[in-house]
């Protein structure tokens, strides 16, 4: 083992035990650091408290003489729970959270100063908008943009500072952020739901979007980690053989958790309850040094917000155990990576989960309108919600065989599908007394009752439905939800207002009632949606060539997946119903694009520094030690001296070869890296480092990885798998 590594297990080994909290009631301290409605109560006088609820559920504004109370009462708050500094909280488009602080801090002249926090401070303020991605839409030289509070997400408190959930948006007004376009899908997919829920039930005025992500991550001890420049520099190791025992026995998956990673996880619970992020799920996952955690359901703009928080808290709690948390995709080879699956669906003012199975016909319609409409719009933008998952870090993830392919599909199960196609065969137009009673009735051959948990759940299929909820199954453990989230309700918001459209001409032209008219609506459906619904292995090769036949998607790369972003159905489909004009879709496309660009390269850059700074001068190192070895048995021997030093000769030989292998490999690669470079076309700048540069890193991690089996342990310099996948 070499000094480096040994050092750092040391150190893991010689680590006191943490202090474990008492144990509390988690409903006590749930919300006890975010300006909720029950603080707002204590420290905001009437107006100002109903001026922020209807903020919330109306999405009135709020004017500024009003804003400067509540910013008063909102210090006040802050500073009774110890915060000296406030900051707008905001998500840019580089996929982490941004803060700028300020103090509580003003001068008033003769030598005094106060606490102060103004309306104006609270509503709008003016980061730099040159520094963050922006896809074009700003000069580097023109630096205005705003950011601008979100009253439906609660302001909290971390580490001493008041956190101000906002919007950021350039100085011309266009979206430089996550939030934006997701609070704007979010009211699109609410105004259009509302409209079909009329047809069920007249007091119906909203409908929340509902999210629920489970996010998965490894826990590396640190300092294991810090060796590692692959993991400082690219969050994954591009080196590493496998250890002779990784998953393969199942035996860490939902096992007994180990201790040191539980006392990381009831200080991040505790944290999280404070923050009001309702974790609830805590688990091992497949592979080892993996867990996952997972809240209860939540309205989905505040889902979002909080799980880019946890992920910032994520990784500051594990400092304080000595853990580093690995999120990328796909950080270990030969074991599982890490997804965020999104539990979707879609709640009323009302209290009716719009995607749960009822118990009566007029119950079952409704579901059936808004179940299978949802799946129309998957049919329709498969490619899109394909595109709003694509990373360089998830590439590695999907289509392995631990997460869905790159073809997005939908499962629905056994049942589900019996009854899609009882209702493809249902004589078209009017509906019989009888027809419709048996929409309740469990009877073969008819419609059943459709209970929750009906059948098997499906790992392989991208986009399933589980019961009440669709899950997208797809989602990177890195991705901020907004991107798949603004995409699913806007797609469904377009779907919910086209059918509402084709319903409402059957009832005007042809006069006929509204339950025929949703019927043969949904009936057609069900026959042009066939193509995307899947119950089989979605990790099969027949797959790829049934789903090819079908006229759905493959798009296995990012550059690939992301030229639908720049296509003009897709820049109409947002336009239309406000969620992003066609500035911000292509400044998207761009910044997606040139985000996947600089991640191979860095990674590129990473691979080819260890390759020649650090595994071959170890291998050369190795080499000559065998090879004094054999000069030796030389002077023993004599010219019978190979019939001893057989396993050094083939060592020297096979050593030589690899090294030759890998440097060849860098170079070659270097210079596709240079070619790539000096093109001006994003595009195929893009293309070419997917398919000309990122081909060598398998390669140069094969040799690389068959020399970490040759070489003395005690001097080869990464610290090995079986190092930062089993310490506890």
């Amino acid at each position: 083992m070499s000094t480096l590594r040994f050092h750092a297990v040391k150190a893991s080994l010689e680590r006191k035990p943490l202090k474990i909290k008492d144990n509390q009631r988690r409903s006590e301290i749930f919300g006890e650091n975010v300006f909720n409605e029950v603080s707002m109560r204590q420290y905001l006088t009437k107006t100002a408290l109903n001026s922020v609820l209807e903020a919330i559920e109306k999405g009135t504004k709020i004017n500024r003489t009003v804003a400067d109370h509540i910013s008063a009462g909102m210090k006040e708050w802050a500073i009774t729970k110890g915060a000296t500094h406030y900051t707008h909280w905001f998500q840019p488009l580089t996929g982490a959270t941004a803060e700028k602080h300020d103090a509580f801090f003003e001068t008033i002249g003769d030598g005094l100063a106060i606490e102060k926090l103004g309306g104006d401070q609270l509503v709008q303020q003016e980061p730099d908008a040159s520094s963050f991605p922006n896809g074009g839409i700003r000069n580097t030289f023109e630096a205005r943009g705003y950011t601008a509070w979100d009253p439906t997400s609660p302001a909290f408190i971390y580490d001493k500072t008041l956190c101000i959930p906002t919007v950021f948006v350039s100085y011309t007004g266009e979206a430089l952020d996550y939030k934006t376009p997701l609070l704007r899908a979010l009211q699109a997919v609410d105004n259009a739901a509302v409209a079909v829920c009329k047809y069920f039930d007249k007091n119906v005025k909203k409908v929340n979007a509902s999210l629920g992500w489970e996010q998965e991550y490894f826990l590396i001890d640190s300092a294991l980690a810090t060796s590692r420049p692959d993991i400082l520099l690219t969050g994954r190791t591009v080196f590493g053989h496998s250890p002779a025992k990784g998953q393969q026995l199942d035996d860490h998956y939902f096992g007994t958790i180990p201790g040191r990673a539980m006392s990381y996880m009831r200080d991040l619970e505790h944290q999280c309850m404070l923050l009001g992020i309702p974790v609830k799920t805590r688990h091992n996952e497949v592979a080892p040094n993996q867990f996952e955690l997972a809240p209860i359901f939540e309205e989905a703009n505040l889902a979002v917000d909080h799980n880019s928080l946890l992920m910032d808290v994520m990784k500051k709690i594990a400092e304080r155990h000595n853990f580093t948390v690995l999120m990328h995709e796909k950080p270990f080879a030969g074991v599982n990576g890490s997804g965020k699956h999104n539990n979707w669906s879609l709640t009323t003012n009302t209290g009716v989960n719009l995607l749960s199975p009822g118990k009566t016909p007029m119950s079952n319609l409704q579901f059936l309108t808004f179940f299978i409409n949802t799946i129309k719009a998957v049919q329709t933008h498969e490619e899109l919600l394909r595109a709003a998952i694509a990373s360089a870090s998830n590439d590695y993830r999907l289509g392995a065989n631990e997460a869905p392919p790159a073809i997005i599909s939908v499962f629905i199960g056994a049942q589900l599908t019996n009854v899609l196609n009882e209702l493809e065969t249902v004589t078209k137009g009017k509906l019989s007394p009888q027809e419709k009673t048996d929409l309740k009735l469990n009877v073969v051959g008819k419609i059943p009752e459709i209970l929750l948990d009906n059948t098997d759940r499906n790992r392989t299929s991208s986009f399933a439905f589980t019961g009440n909820k669709f899950e997208f199954r797809a989602v990177g453990s890195t991705a901020n939800c907004a991107k798949p989230m603004t995409v699913l309700n806007t797609i469904v918001a377009k779907q919910l207002i086209d059918f509402k459209a084709e319903v409402d001409e059957l009832i005007d032209k042809k006069e006929m009632k509204k339950d025929d008219a949703i019927f043969n609506v949904l009936r057609e459906y069900i026959k042009t949606s066939k193509a995307i619904l899947f119950e089989g292995n979605g990790y099969s090769g027949d797959w790829e060539k049934e789903a090819e036949k079908r006229g759905l998607s493959n798009n296995k790369t990012t550059p690939e997946a992301l030229k639908i972003k720049k296509a003009k159905s897709t820049i109409d489909l947002f336009e239309s119903l406000g969620v992003m004009n066609s500035v911000e879709s292509l400044a998207r496309y761009e910044i997606e694009m040139e985000d996947y660009i600089l991640h191979v390269q860095i990674e590129s850059r990473v691979i080819g520094d260890i390759a020649r700074n650090h595994v071959v001068p170890t291998a050369v190192r190795y080499q000559n030690i065998l090879i004094e070895n054999v000069k030796g048995l030389k002077t023993i021997y004599g010219d019978e001296f190979k019939n001893y030093a057989k396993a050094q000769l083939g060592l020297i030989e096979s050593i030589s070869t690899h090294i030759e292998a890998i440097n060849s490999s860098v170079t070659e690669m270097t210079e596709a890296r240079k070619i790539c470079n000096k093109d001006a076309s994003l595009e195929k700048k893009a293309d070419g480092y997917c398919n000309k540069v990122k081909p060598f890193f398998d390669t140069i991690r094969y040799h690389c990885d068959k020399l970490e089996l040759m070489i003395d342990d005690g001097i080869w310099p990464l610290t090995k798998y079986r190092e930062l996948l089993f310490t506890k």
